[in-house]
């Protein structure tokens, strides 16, 4: 297996992409193409004591880089010698299995839709990150800011491929899909709301779905629904929401045992506890987000990722080129379509 990784993108980029590879390389049974400036990618690994590239490396040049002001729509042609694009059309033509960008998410999406072309169906990629909840598993939510502005059908296909993705990537054998709304009355919510459920009810009943209806946001991290459907906007909103809670939360955790010289012996009996939990929460565990609906796994990682993140990012796109669903998709998508001719 080869993961294609953007060398060049993100914050943090050559240094933190190339340390994340290096330990990838070492602990996962894959080939990892570094594509970006030659120079600059051997120079940041001789700058931490790696000399010769080591193997299970290769570098493939690209001497432009994806800026994160450029606009996404342009930069096929503008930056067609960037290492995002270079790399997407390696993974297009078979060089690769997945490819990993921490660089702009306007960018990638676009260039992903235009160079690896989404499957045969579907009307847009949709972002799928999965976030730990309090039942002990992880909950999807699809989409989480790839489509600000959605129509029912985009809804629908995103219930879908984050069944699908559920299914594959959480070992979950009939995932739950709730749609997100203001309350869990099937007559709540705005028109696109409204629209949609009736075709979420219809896709349950086909067996394409396990729909179990509206879900409150307070739901999503108790760990009542597995895939939570909703637009981009929304889906980002939910997300940064969840993520600020846990960035507060765990900042109030440590003002607590700072408190004095007693709670301070007691984080001591609870130290390895709380890192637990804190890991948990730990988006650099995570790795990044894959592009669902894409033929060809596309991961885009987080724009601040250092090393760790970058290594978790290479590990979830292993697990993406061996859980990849396209064909199951397809299939999906025609029974569907199938269904409305019939009608």
């Amino acid at each position: 297996m080869k993961i294609i990784l953007d060398a060049m993108g993100g914050d943090n980029a050559p240094e933190a992409v190339v340390l994340g590879a290096l330990d990838a390389a070492k602990d996962f049974d894959t080939e990892i193409i570094l594509v970006g400036r030659g120079e600059e990618i051997l120079a940041a690994m001789k700058k931490n004591g790696v000399s010769d590239l080591p193997a299970g490396l290769a570098i493939a040049n690209a001497d432009d880089v994806v800026d994160m002001h450029d606009d996404p729509a342009a930069v096929l042609h503008k930056r067609k010698n960037s290492s995002m694009v270079v790399g997407l059309k390696m993974l297009a033509e078979g060089a690769g299995d997945a490819f990993v960008s921490a660089g702009s998410t306007g960018a990638l999406l676009t260039a992903a839709t235009l160079v690896v072309k989404r499957v045969k169906g579907i009307r847009r990629a949709a972002m799928a990150p999965a976030f730990p909840n309090k039942a002990g598993g992880r909950t999807i939510i699809c989409d989480a800011g790839a489509n600000a502005e959605c129509t029912p059908e985009f809804l629908l296909q995103f219930a879908i491929v984050g069944s699908l993705h559920a299914k594959k990537s959480l070992k979950l054998e009939n995932p739950r899909v709730g749609l997100l709304n203001i309350g869990t009355e099937d007559s709540k919510g705005t028109a696109l709301q409204l629209a949609v459920y009736p075709m979420l009810q219809q896709a349950h009943e086909q067996g394409l779905i396990n729909f179990i209806g509206n879900v409150e946001a307070r739901q999503v991290p108790l760990g009542e629904v597995d895939v939570v459907v909703c637009d981009g906007f929304s889906g980002n909103v939910l997300l940064k929401s969840i993520e600020g809670t846990a960035m507060f939360m765990g900042s109030a955790v440590k003002k607590v045992f700072k408190r004095n010289i007693f709670s301070n012996l007691g984080y001591l009996l609870c130290k390895s506890g709380v890192k637990d939990m804190m890991k948990l929460l730990d988006y650099r565990e995570i790795g990044g987000t894959q592009f669902l609906g894409i033929k060809k796994p596309v991961i885009k990682a987080h724009g601040s990722s250092d090393a760790r993140a970058f290594y978790n990012a290479v590990r979830q796109a292993v697990d993406a080129a061996n859980n990849n669903t396209a064909e199951e998709l397809e299939a999906a998508l025609k029974q569907i379509s199938a269904a409305k001719e019939k009608a």
